[in-house]
């Protein structure tokens, strides 16, 4: 027995003896066979129609921007591996005149491909997605430009309104899945899935109601991103890249937000994230104090992310470290980072602009330089926004003039014709992000188109609310948040502006008067949220020299993005809009010009700020804020601003005195 059992056991060690030999010989072949692959993914971002390295406002030639210079460092960057994909992530064909010349005054002629387009064909784009100004032209422009790409455009979180609640169409293609050839380290081929997904604020139901109201309606990213990843993965993809044209936000986003991109690198199955929308810089260190962020490696809650600015200041590269040992690929590595195409230290281009571009488009830039440079009026004295953030400034004042003057003209003879007519515009130029020499200053003399277009933007379209008074001082109250609250006990010199606060949410109301006391909380968050219920910041607040009446109503012009709710200011919607014109505000501004013709202290007609607002003085404070260095020369005209220091870089520090 004990003899018989012994065998058995001599038998069973060698069978598992025999066992254990085969199974290290497969996992020693899997192991053999087991490869890294480094695929680079490049991104563009909120280009705005900056295709030449050409500022259309001051019409002369730039070194710090431009897509012709940010191809320079996509073809290098492309040089340095052997496997790379590029994106672009939307804000694309809007932005400068080159945009509203080959979208509304020369259109593209039947056959004719969009200039940004034909850029992109010829450079070799993989996949686009669609940004929130993409919409600003409406969807047959935008589906019309998309129909001439040679690469797919996507969007997952838009779909087709169709009326019965169910919304389950798409308006676009949601993501897709590219198949492409790689080698490996070794040299190996292998074909790799890279599943690809677009996403956009659904805020643009707000912001472009008039284009989309009935057409489309907008889902959460995240939620959408939820369904949509792990679809991907079951269809084959070995990576996958979210393309978010959104801002990073909170890591517990609400839902709907408009910045998701910190809840966005949360999502299960995600391994890279390009976004924009906010016109960052990412990694950079303007982040540093998140503390989702990792600078060093370029990363959002470990998930590698990047953010190249706007313009074609730089390209968004990030690099993966790929293996196949578990049997299928996955990111072992990454690292993230931005290119610029300028040394703002130096002052100097580090690359040229591409040939190729002006190549493509130099007919386009032809005739969007001939379009900008006709006259349309005289001006006696310059228009700058230098200090459009801390004083009643020349070039909101003259948005205002204009837009009060259409809707009088448009209210004449009807029963809106009663009520005082007040304007709210804000400024949009303001250095900071944009950079230090993104200010309108148009010289004294002709005004030109190019000139109106630098005054105002965007392709907004003027709309009209009836208001309380109560209601135009949250308005104000809203606008108010621009500004950090200064202690009056404090430091002898403090920051006056509040960085998160965009210029474009600081409204200013012509027609009334009013001070600012910013010892005072801000009553509301950047966001629109109420903080500070009981706070006040607007003091003597006034209408025809007389204390505002808090129930009378006030007819407030405004654009279509503030009218129905952009920047969450308080009592806002579409609801309240009563008058609903159709002509963008720019072209209301040009006309208004050619029949004022001249522009002149004195006259019926004059470019000077009226001084209806202004920041109360703080007894022994110096209220500090930063503009481009350029404004010195405006200094003889503001006895309130001194300046501090220039800083070297095209910035110079300014106080408020008290």
């Amino acid at each position: 027995m004990w003899a018989a059992a012994g065998l058995v056991d001599k038998e069973m060690i060698v069978k598992l003896r025999v066992v254990g030999v085969a199974l290290l010989s497969i996992c020693l072949g899997l192991s053999a066979q087991a490869a890294e692959l480094k695929l680079r993914i490049m991104e563009t971002t909120d280009i705005h129609m900056n295709l030449m390295s050409f500022d259309y406002y001051q019409d002369k030639a730039t070194d710090q921007y431009g897509l012709a210079r940010t191809v320079s460092l996509i073809r290098a960057a492309r040089q340095e591996v052997g496997n790379s994909l590029l994106f672009e992530n939307g804000d694309l064909l809007q932005g400068n005149p080159l945009g509203e010349y080959v979208a509304k005054v020369r259109p593209l002629a039947s056959g004719q491909t969009h200039p940004a387009i034909r850029i992109m064909n010829e450079v070799g784009y993989d996949a686009a997605n669609i940004g929130n100004h993409d919409f600003n032209f409406g969807l047959p422009f935008l589906r019309r430009v998309m129909s001439d790409a040679r690469f797919p455009y996507i969007n997952a979180n838009v779909y087709l309104d169709d009326a019965d609640g169910k919304n389950s169409r798409h308006a676009f293609t949601p993501h897709v899945l590219l198949e492409r050839r790689f080698r490996d380290v070794q040299g190996g081929e292998h074909t790799v899935k890279i599943g690809v997904l677009g996403l956009v604020p659904p805020q643009i139901m707000q912001w472009d109601r008039s284009n989309l109201m009935g057409k489309v309606v907008a889902r959460d990213m995240v939620e959408v991103a939820r369904n949509y990843v792990p679809q991907m993965r079951a269809q084959g993809a070995d990576v996958v890249v979210v393309i978010a044209h959104s801002g990073i936000g909170r890591s517990d986003a609400e839902p709907m937000d408009e910045n998701e991109v910190a809840a966005l690198t949360k999502v299960p199955g995600v391994d890279a994230v390009l976004f924009g929308h906010s016109h960052g810089e990412f990694p950079g260190p303007s982040f540093a104090s998140n503390p989702a962020v990792d600078l060093v490696r370029g990363t959002i809650h470990g998930v590698p992310a990047v953010m190249p600015g706007r313009w074609g200041d730089h390209l968004g590269v990030v690099d993966l470290l790929l293996d196949n040992a578990g049997g299928s690929w996955k990111v072992r590595d990454s690292q993230a980072r931005i290119r610029p195409v300028y040394d703002r230290a130096t002052r100097k281009p580090l690359v040229d602009a591409d040939p190729v571009v002006e190549r493509l488009i130099g007919a386009d830039h032809a005739g969007a330089l001939t379009y900008i440079r006709d006259k349309v009026a005289t001006s006696s004295e310059p228009i700058y926004s230098y200090f459009a953030q801390v004083a009643d400034d020349p070039s909101v004042q003259i948005v205002a003039n204009a837009q009060i003057a259409y809707v009088k003209r448009a209210i004449a003879g009807t029963e809106l014709e009663k009520y005082p007519v007040l304007s709210a515009a804000s400024p949009f130029k303001t250095g900071g992000r944009q950079g230090w020499d993104a200010y309108t200053d148009i010289p004294a003399g002709p005004i030109a188109i190019k000139n109106v277009a630098d005054l105002y933007v965007y392709p907004n379209t003027l709309k009209a609310v009836l208001l309380t008074g109560a209601e135009v001082q949250e308005w104000i109250e809203m606008s108010a948040g621009q500004f950090n609250r200064i202690d009056p006990q404090g430091p002898p010199q403090q920051a006056l502006l509040n960085s998160a606060f965009p210029s474009y949410n600081f409204d200013t109301m012509d027609g009334v008067t009013y001070e600012l006391d910013l010892t005072e909380p801000a009553k509301y968050s950047t966001a629109g949220k109420l903080l500070q219920p009981t706070a006040n910041r607007v003091k003597n607040l006034r209408f025809d020299g007389a204390p505002i009446n808090r129930e009378a109503s006030f007819l407030v012009v405004t654009n279509n993005y503030r009218a129905f709710g952009g920047g969450g200011f308080p009592n806002l919607s579409a609801a309240r809009v009563v008058l609903d014109a159709p002509e963008e505000t720019r072209q209301i501004l040009a006309e208004y010009l050619t029949l004022v013709e001249f522009l002149s202290p004195g006259r019926q007609f004059s470019a000077s700020a009226d001084g209806n607002w202004r920041i109360r003085p703080v007894p022994g404070v110096a209220l500090s804020f930063l503009s481009g260095q350029a404004a010195a020369r405006y200094l003889p005209r503001h006895k309130q601003i001194r300046l501090v220091k220039d800083n070297g870089d095209g910035s110079a520090l300014f106080e408020l005195t008290p």
